[in-house]
């Protein structure tokens, strides 16, 4: 269950006449109340009027839409100083729902845009964070169509891993808090494929369990080897996450 800040809404009116020295995106949100979500909440849902944009602060959200069949397909896991809900239609074309205990901020779509529309700071900023998620969306397009279903837990496990630390270098522990199925929707196999994965990358060594939703990577030039994408462990440092999170804000 989502409970709001009880001042959220009187700081909408402020946040959207706020001075144009606003330089980042944090700080467009940092006025505003952090409202807080339940594990397995939804913070929004697909078809439902697209009047808010959110910044979360806190935990972990899935991005999902639901196909024709029935199934549920997951875009994309989003972390803290990611947005969610940036959108030009009238409806949101994906629902948000949270992984783990999530705090979020919130502003009404017109205060985001008047904000943006007054701070010539902000809206390079916007720019640069849309042109990361099209490269995600891109990122992902790669993933399920071209690499096999190691390769795909692989290369998920290791951008978990430079998640987890910022997008700065990959982490030797990797937090898993998403379900098996998480993952499976996420990378388009089945949940008896995913855990058959994971099982032999512990039997070789490459990933050691740490507690039920971590594990430590025993071999990371190895893991990142097996992800397909050709790159070497030493070129992490230099080049970072390719991007921050792998959905598109329709």
């Amino acid at each position: 269950m989502l409970s709001t800040g009880s001042t959220a809404q009187s700081n909408f009116a402020a946040v959207a006449m706020m001075k144009p020295q606003l330089e980042t995106l944090d700080e467009l949100f940092a006025a505003v109340p952090r409202e807080t979500l339940d594990i397995g909440a939804g913070l929004f849902w697909e078809g439902d009027r697209a009047q808010h944009i959110f910044e979360v602060s806190e935990g972990v959200l899935r991005i999902f839409k639901i196909i024709g069949d029935g199934r549920r397909v997951i875009t994309g896991f989003l972390y803290a100083g990611d947005m969610v809900g940036l959108t030009l239609r009238d409806v949101y074309l994906y629902s948000a729902e949270a992984v783990t205990p999530v705090k979020v901020r919130r502003l009404t779509k017109k205060a985001f845009q008047d904000a943006i529309e007054h701070s010539p700071e902000l809206r390079p900023r916007l720019f640069a964070l849309m042109c990361d998620e099209m490269a995600a969306a891109q990122d992902q397009m790669v993933l399920l169509s071209r690499k096999s279903a190691e390769e795909r837990v692989c290369s998920f496990l290791m951008l978990t891993a430079r998640r987890m630390q910022g997008d700065r270098q990959v982490g030797r522990t990797v937090q898993l808090p998403m379900s098996r199925q998480d993952m499976a929707d996420y990378l388009g196999l089945t949940i008896e494929t995913v855990s058959r994965t994971i099982t032999k990358l512990i039997a070789r060594g490459v990933i050691v369990p740490n507690g039920r939703h971590a594990f430590d990577i025993g071999k990371p030039g190895k893991l990142l080897a097996l992800c397909g994408d050709g790159d070497s462990y030493e070129d992490i440092g230099e080049r970072g996450a390719k991007t921050r999170q792998a959905v598109w804000p329709h």
